[in-house]
Order: C-alpha cells, then sequence, then structure tokens
C-alpha cells in the first residue's frame, strides 16, 4: 500500500482549517481556537516563551493572553497531507514592526468531529549565530 501525499480534497480541507486557525488567532477567537486544538492531556504546544503539556494548559494560556497574538503576515506555507488523516503545516511569519522571522508547524490528525491539532512549535530566527 502506497501513501497519497496531497489528495486535492485533503489538502482543499487543511487549507481551510489553517485558515480559521489563523482568523482565530487574528481575532482572538478562544473559543475556536480550543475547538481547533486536540482536547487531550497528549496534546503539546512550545511557543516562543512556553511549553505547553495538555489541552488545559493551552487553553488557560490562551484565555489569559489579553489581547491574543501580536498581528502578523504569513509568507512559505506549506501544507502537506499524508493519506486522509494526517497533516503537517508550516509557515513563516513576520509580526507588525518586528525583523524577526517567526516559524510556526503543527501536526493535524483526523478525529470524529474532524482535524485537529496534536502539536503545535513557534519559534522566532535568532538575530545572530
Amino acid at each position: 500500500m502506497s501513501m497519497q501525499i496531497n489528495l486535492p480534497d485533503v489538502v482543499a480541507e487543511m487549507q481551510a482549517m489553517f485558515a480559521r486557525y489563523e482568523r482565530a488567532l487574528m481575532e482572538n477567537d478562544v473559543d475556536d481556537l480550543d475547538l481547533l486544538f486536540w482536547q487531550s492531556a497528549l496534546t503539546l504546544r512550545y511557543g516562543v516563551g512556553e511549553q505547553l503539556y495538555g489541552h488545559a494548559a493551552i487553553a488557560a494560556f490562551r484565555a489569559s493572553r489579553p489581547g491574543g497574538s501580536p498581528k502578523r503576515t504569513l509568507q512559505r506555507t506549506v501544507i502537506t497531507t499524508y493519506g486522509r488523516d494526517f497533516a503537517t503545516a508550516n509557515t513563516e511569519f513576520l509580526r507588525a514592526n518586528a525583523s524577526r522571522i517567526g516559524r510556526q508547524s503543527q501536526t493535524w490528525v483526523r478525529f470524529p468531529e474532524g482535524f485537529r491539532i496534536v502539536c503545535a512549535h513557534v519559534s522566532l530566527v535568532s538575530d545572530g549565530p
């Protein structure tokens, strides 16, 4: 059995999910962000300044962030799907009034309720060596 990479309908579905995540992040829609992460103690998110283990920790972090995430523009977004139930989404971003490029990677898995993020990582490229 060979793995089917980037089935057009699954890619379109993931592009929509990724756009939904970005909209929720930029609008600080905490309820939708909470829905997009798998509700499990196994879910994790490594941020620029935090390591969050479990959906409850991720939700608490989002709820405690007044104003939400800094505004940003995306560049070089790459979404890859593996079969119908697994995908990765990677992007670079530039925050308003910042010179450092950020990176974001997400691992998505399809559950009965739909695709959910099971693992996420956000980092900033360092200014020097």
